[in-house]
């Protein structure tokens, strides 16, 4: 199942600048090698401690308008903002202000998050192809041509950009030159985006399975099957694989082994990507919740339920869960009894990069308060 609503009218990119229980600001002259969906190649989640301070709380500081609908997550890296539009376009804007500094036109729409790896940004469009773009002119470096949509967001590691696509592959291409070093077939679609740990690469399929596969040579190493689609994409930590299904369920399995630890079930579809930060998984649920699962056990700590579903993928910076849901809010969860919201009025919300939150809402975008 699609991780997306189809819905309509304009978009645009929020910043929110926040003071939530004691985050602090990005500066935006930070220097990142490779930044990605997730954060990093094992997709944990966890930005980390942030260092400085902002003295906002919840006001919106710029939005920018796409020609359509932004699902894309953006990626922050240098002062620059890189995200995908349903537009066609690829766009780059300073984090600052919110002006364009370029946009790339692809032939299809661009659900597919960025990631950004030494000057170049990897990226998916519906136009079957993977980009790389240099990140600082938007000029194209190269392209690889799949047989469908790539709105699997890449994963960049060693020189390597992993991708997964709607012709049921997942590719391993070479990320100066755009030559194909590998690919492995599932018997689904690839919406999932590859977590790579220690010279392996963790996958979902619509094929109902979660797979491992060697990095340098595409060699299945061991295959999991759950009782429905996998489009949650997993986060790899202290040897453990976690990721949801929809077959309503969150899974803990060995990375080296593919053999379960835990399974906890929820409602509804898991499409939401977990974080896993101290011992404990963040992830949402169609069933409107946000659950905080000892990473250990699988018992439930705490659960937070939002107003609609909660497909957005948990990032956590200074011990602050902060999600996105179907109700038009932006959450930032302090614990199971206490919570600040965003509140807007879209349709819906994602939640991609916090410290300074760049989110892509599905209209035009409202002041934005908070309470701290």
């Amino acid at each position: 199942m699609r991780a997306y609503k189809i819905v309509s009218l304009s978009v645009a990119i929020l910043l929110i600048t926040v003071l939530l229980a004691g985050i602090a600001t990005v500066p935006a002259a930070a220097q990142y090698d490779t930044v990605q969906f997730r954060y990093n190649a094992q997709h944990t989640g966890d930005y980390g401690p942030v260092a400085g301070s902002n003295t906002s709380k919840g006001l919106l500081t710029w939005s920018f308008t796409t020609g359509n609908e932004v699902r894309s997550s953006p990626a922050v890296a240098n002062g620059t903002v890189y995200v995908g539009s349903e537009d066609n376009n690829v766009y780059a804007l300073n984090a600052t202000t919110g002006a364009k500094v370029w946009n790339y036109t692809t032939r299809g729409t661009v659900l597919s998050s960025p990631a950004v790896s030494n000057g170049v940004i990897y990226v998916g469009s519906e136009d079957n192809n993977v980009y790389a773009i240099n990140a600082s002119t938007g000029a194209k470096v190269w392209n690889y041509t799949t047989n469908g949509s790539v709105d699997s967001s890449p994963a960049v590691a060693n020189g390597i950009a992993y991708v997964g696509s709607d012709d049921n592959n997942v590719y391993a291409i070479n990320a100066t030159t755009g030559a194909k070093v590998w690919n492995y077939t599932t018997n689904g679609t690839v919406l999932s985006s590859p977590a790579v740990s220690n010279g392996v690469i963790y996958v979902g399929s619509d094929d109902n399975n979660v797979y491992a596969i060697n990095a340098s040579t595409g060699a299945k190493v061991w295959n999991y099957t759950t009782g429905s689609s996998v489009d949650s994409s997993p986060a790899v930590v202290n040897g453990t694989v976690y990721m949801g299904s929809d077959d309503n369920n969150v899974y803990a399995i060995n990375a080296a082994t593919g053999t379960p630890t835990w399974s906890f079930a929820t409602g509804s579809s898991v499409d939401s990507s977990p974080a896993v930060v101290n011992g404990t998984v963040y992830v949402g649920s169609d069933d409107n919740n946000v659950y905080a699962i000892n990473a250990s056990t699988g018992a439930k700590v705490w659960g937070f339920t939002t107003g609609d579903e909660a497909l957005s993928s948990p990032a956590v910076v200074n011990g602050t869960v902060y999600v996105g849901s179907f109700d038009s809010n932006v959450y930032a969860i302090g614990n199971a009894a206490a919570a600040t919201s965003q509140g807007a009025t879209p349709d819906e919300v994602m939640l991609a990069f916090v410290g300074l939150v760049f989110v892509g809402l599905v209209m035009t975008a409202y002041v934005v308060r908070g309470r701290s």
